[in-house]
């Protein structure tokens, strides 16, 4: 039987448009000879559609544009996510389900059994697990059909997931399955891919048999999936694979047991880079956002974050604003307008020197006797800030704020200043990994200049300010941050494994008392395993202290 992997990048709730997709992967792959066309989970609705499913409407459409399809496609069997009501009267009123139909008629329909409720899922709001399911016999093979989650159930590979009591796949392969499918919107992160397709070797070899896995592709808010869709076959063989970070449609021929293998996994650098731009893509094309500004102040991040904003937008729609002060370096201007000439994008230059003097003088009465301190630089910050706010009405881009995950960690950032925006675009990376990235960039196209590799960070606004004056060293700063917030470990531990108790207390101080910011920045994409936009949760008023 042959089968294609329909790799597709559906807007939530754009259900006219997702139909369009969907005939012509059909279409498509019926041309190719295939028996069967596989959709990811929730194609039909877009995922995650969050609230959206507490509306009526949006299930009656839903429901509309899968009847539609049923009625339409002819001469190939579909496998597509989508949402179906609960009558039972019983728990949530919807499932995550998949329907298998062929020739106007609805084989199967299956329901998701594993609602995940961690990190950035929380789909026991909307859904009644399923009930264990059966194999269904389709062309001469008994599928076993399960959604995303149904398959990461293997503690020593998934630590941080949830422990369940059923195992979706054990059931399916005991009850006879040949083949099993999992349809998927699996979010990216570094170093999901290999996890993932170690998940799918592990079932392959345990059970004998055939894995296919189709995932989403595409950026939604903060979350990017990746797709990186597979077939594997015992013996960590893949017969198949599609694309990463691209709408891709793969063949197999399960009894052959060959098929289409995109390229394979890349380094980690881009497939940050390429999850970024994705992400960006996607975001502006969904908002009806055309154009971009961000600050340049000749610094990594946001010569970073200029250059992946002109691979996602195209250099005409990226507008780069110089804010000099007092402080700013000679050379932190040269570097930003050798950036933005290397780029091709238009800047602009907006001295905040008289403006901060005017903040100065409006408050020399309320400040009279105290001594400048971080106050007068958190001004210059949100005057930044306020001149970007104003290009973005006046001119209707969006801004881009600059700040990176280090940062935002410990609070080295202004409410209302630099962390002013409509996205934060490299708000999940850590220092240390923006400058991993940004050196992969270079070294392909040499666009930020090698003094900005090279001079310390600094925000510039005192008189010979760094990062280090503040901050411990990013090398050090960056690994405890991931070992309390990524890898959940008290500070005790992080002090056994090596690192300086003071440094580690007081790191672990700033990142818990600095809640407050995060939950009023911008929303951004995700990267690393936890994210602060969509993945931490926790209180801003509590008196907690790790141990």
């Amino acid at each position: 039987m042959k089968i294609a992997l329909a790799q597709i990048n559906p807007t939530i709730g754009a259900f006219e448009e997702t139909r369009q997709m969907i005939r012509e992967h059909c279409q498509r792959a019926r041309g190719k000879g295939c028996e069967l066309v596989i959709f990811p989970e929730l194609a039909i609705t877009g995922y995650p559609p969050r609230d959206l499913l507490e509306r009526r409407d949006f299930i009656q459409q839903a429901a509309r544009s899968l009847s539609i399809l049923v009625d339409e496609i002819r001469g190939i069997g579909v496998l597509v996510g989508t949402v179906t009501e609960n009558h039972s009267g019983v728990g949530k009123p919807l499932y995550n389900s998949a329907v298998l139909f062929e020739d106007g008629d609805i084989l199967a329909t299956f329901h998701k059994q594993l609602l995940p409720t961690y990190d950035v899922f929380d789909e026991a709001r909307y859904f009644r697990p399923g009930p264990v399911s059966e194999p269904v016999y389709f062309h001469g093979k008994r599928l076993g059909v399960t959604i995303c989650e149904d398959i990461w159930n293997e503690p020593a590979l998934c630590p941080h997931c949830e422990s369940y009591d059923r195992d979706p796949v054990e059931d399916l392969f005991k009850k006879g399955a040949d083949i099993l499918v999992n349809i998927s919107s699996s979010p990216f992160s570094l170093g999901k891919l290999e996890l993932r397709q170690n998940i799918l070797s592990g079932i392959a070899d345990r059970y004998n048999a055939p894995v296919i896995y189709c995932n989403s592709v595409g950026g939604q808010d903060c979350l990017v999936f990746d797709g990186a869709s597979l077939c594997m076959a015992p013996g960590e063989k893949i017969i198949a694979r599609a694309g990463q970070f691209c709408q891709d449609q793969v063949l197999v021929d399960i009894d052959a047991r060959t098929g289409q293998v995109r390229q394979g996994p890349v380094c980690h650098e881009e497939q940050v880079v390429s999850a970024l731009v994705l992400a960006l893509k996607d975001y502006t094309r969904r908002c009806s956002i055309k154009k971009v500004t961000l600050g340049l102040s000749g610094g990594i991040d946001s010569s970073l974050t200029a250059v992946l904003a002109v691979k996602a937008m195209g250099k005409e729609n990226v507008l780069g604003v110089l804010m000099p002060s007092a402080y700013t370096s000679r050379e932190s201007l040269e570097d930003a307008q050798a950036l933005a000439k290397n780029l091709g994008i238009r800047t602009v230059t907006l001295s905040i020197v008289p403006v901060f003097d005017a903040y100065l003088d409006v408050l020399s009465g309320v400040f009279e006797g105290l001594p400048m301190d971080v106050t007068e630089e958190n001004i210059q910050a949100r005057i930044r800030g306020n001149l970007l706010m104003a290009i973005s009405n006046k001119l209707g881009h969006m801004v881009l704020s600059t700040g990176n995950k280090s940062e935002l960690a410990v609070g080295y950032c202004t409410l209302y200043g630099d962390m002013s925006g409509g996205y934060a675009f490299i708000s999940d990376l850590p220092k240390t990994l923006v400058y991993k990235v940004a050196r992969f960039v270079n070294q392909k196209e040499g666009f930020i200049p090698e003094r900005v590799f090279e001079k310390p960070p600094s925000a510039e606004l005192r008189p010979g300010q760094t990062d280090q004056d503040d901050l411990p060293p990013y090398e050090v700063l960056d690994p405890i941050l991931e070992y309390y917030m990524e890898q959940r470990l008290s500070p005790l531990e992080i002090v056994e494994m090596g690192f300086d108790e003071e440094t580690v207390r007081r790191v672990v101080s700033m990142v818990d008392r600095n809640e407050y910011k995060r939950l009023q920045a911008p929303l951004g994409p995700k990267i690393t395993v936890k994210a602060f936009c969509c993945g931490r949760r926790y209180p801003v008023a509590h008196a907690y202290r790790p141990i």
